[in-house]
């Protein structure tokens, strides 16, 4: 099969999970039908903004430390594994999302582009966890 980049679009378009990309200063380029969904943001309010727009404030540092130094390295301290985090919906509300990255790079041992970040909502699971243990 040749070469079909409306078929990726279409594919990213539809996965239920959000998919994001953002560029090497954290501006928001990719914005799929899921993040719309899990975030609430509309694709014109998302791309062209920066990544703060979903990062709770107290979490913002920490994750500007973590994303200039996988831009730096070109390695992430994740390596693809999941991590639970919070993030913040258009209106306010906060979210738990489990969140995968990856950097994407310019061919084989590339310079890096930027990051692709998949999220999905885990708020429900996480408040019955905590409430179980709370019992």
């Amino acid at each position: 099969m040749k070469d079909r980049p409306e078929l990726a679009e279409m594919i990213l378009d539809q996965v239920a999970d959000a998919v994001i990309f953002a560029d090497r200063s954290g501006t928001i380029t990719r914005w799929n039908q899921a993040s719309t969904e899990l975030f609430g943001y509309s694709p014109q309010e998302a791309i062209g903004a920066n990544l703060d727009l979903i990062i709770p404030e107290h979490l913002r540092a920490a994750h500007w430390r973590g994303f200039d130094a996988a831009m730096t390295s070109g390695a992430l301290k994740l390596q693809g594994r999941p991590t639970l985090t919070r993030a913040q919906h258009k209106s306010g509300r906060k979210l738990y999302v489990e969140l995968t990255f990856a950097l994407v790079k310019s061919g084989a041992g590339g310079e890096v582009m930027g990051s692709v970040a998949m999220a999905r909502d885990v708020t429900e699971r996480v408040e019955k966890e905590r409430a179980a243990r709370a019992k």
